[in-house]
């Protein structure tokens, strides 16, 4: 049916890859790449179907151009840094392939997180006849969807909505980070932001925290307010939201780590001169920390993603509860990757099958929550990622 291009080869790379390579009669022909092409080998080994693998250096925009046209997909998947999101989306108007990507562009000379970038070329994708999906992962993502499918069946206004992220699994390493070290810790490490009374409201990193039960065993734990970019996308095309905000769990020994790396200057993002060449902190950091991608196999636990809105449905408040649990080790048997790369993943094969089958179409540049939920949320259920609701007699936050 479709031909993808799928670009980077991490752990999101690997798990969009095994989920594509599961349905031949939707992605018929895979092409794997990375500037490292080793790395899509060594995936692309691990499957039950043939795929081809290319090198490509995703900053560089003429490079990526010749390889689409070369190739002539139907899409891009781009789960390569957050930093080539424009380049790529270059590479793709120059060669008029949709695209589609799981987290928002930021420019690597600052921790900076808006759509602003990426919705600038709205008019540059319309005029082309093709389409990017944004924030096709969990958190963006399948929130987004979440709350389209509260509002679509829950309730008629969203006055309140709380986007909770708990991983309670365990890898057993003094320090590591479940996704790309160096995103990881530059949005663990910003500054705090929520959406209240039509503005946002700016914290100290990590500087408000709360507790929350989560369900199915899993319990009590702290979570810690920070900004995440689904918030802006989603009070901008919900615009009755009172308050927005966004909360993840984090362990006791992960923030004492955090704090001393800190203070001694290795998450910091300007270059510093060593033996007379400039580094960048964070990224010799990244380099001596263990590769997420090796974690699959140490990871016991499960996470738990979801929604808490509040609002009225028929003129009577309610509070409407959208979760998912998935488990470390069951996503390590089917994939060879731990749940944080199979949640984010997972919804990256679905987003692009929403797009090549036709359901979700439209030339432009479009957020998740734009679309009608149901298909997404159908496909969830199918393909790894089954989700509950419930409803609440209160959200369970003291804040």
């Amino acid at each position: 049916m479709s031909k993808v291009i799928i670009v980077g080869a991490g752990g999101v790379g690997g798990v969009v890859t095994h989920k594509c390579a599961q349905l031949p009669e939707v992605f018929t022909d895979i092409i794997l790449a990375s500037r490292n092409e080793e790395k899509c080998k060594a995936i692309a080994a691990q499957l039950p179907r043939a795929i081809r693998t290319a090198q490509v250096d995703a900053d560089n925009v003429a490079q990526m151009t010749a390889l689409l046209e070369a190739e002539k997909p139907d899409l891009v998947i781009n789960v390569a840094l957050p930093y080539q999101d424009l380049p790529i989306m270059d590479a793709c108007l120059a060669a008029g392939i949709d695209y589609l990507d799981t987290a928002n562009y930021e420019p690597p000379e600052e921790a900076k997180f808006e759509y602003s970038w990426q919705w600038a070329y709205q008019d540059k994708f319309k005029n082309a006849n093709i389409m990017a999906l944004l924030g096709s992962g969990f958190d963006p993502g399948v929130t987004n969807v979440y709350t389209a499918y509260i509002k679509k069946h829950y309730l008629d206004e969203i006055h309140e909505l709380d986007i909770i992220d708990c991983n309670a699994g365990d890898h057993g390493q003094p320090f590591a980070t479940n996704f790309n070290p160096e995103i990881n810790i530059r949005e663990v490490t910003a500054k705090g932001r929520f959406w209240e009374n039509g503005q946002w409201v700016e914290t100290d990193p990590l500087s408000v925290k709360d507790s929350y039960d989560f369900p199915e065993g899993i319990g009590p734990k702290d979570i810690y307010l920070m900004y995440h970019e689904e918030l802006e996308s989603i009070t901008k095309h919900f615009p009755e939201i009172k308050r927005a905000r966004f909360w993840m769990t984090f362990s006791q020994n992960y923030l004492k780590h955090l704090e001393v790396l800190q203070n001694v200057g290795m998450t910091g993002i300007e270059p510093v001169v060593y033996e007379g060449k400039e580094i960048i902190p964070l990224q010799f950091l990244k380099a001596v920390l263990p590769d997420p991608s090796s974690l699959g196999p140490l990871t016991k636990g499960r996470t738990c993603i979801g929604c808490v809105a509040k609002g009225i449905k028929d003129g009577k408040e309610k509070i409407v509860y959208i979760y998912n649990i998935c488990d470390h080790e069951k996503c390590y048997e089917e994939v060879q990757s731990q749940a944080i790369s199979y949640t984010t993943g997972v919804p990256a094969m679905i987003g692009a099958k929403m797009i090549l089958e036709g359901k979700w179409k439209a030339a432009g540049v479009w957020n998740m929550e734009q679309f009608d939920p149901d298909p997404f949320m159908d496909d969830l259920n199918q393909y790894g990622l089954p989700w509950q609701v419930v409803e609440l007699d209160a959200t369970g936050l003291t804040n």
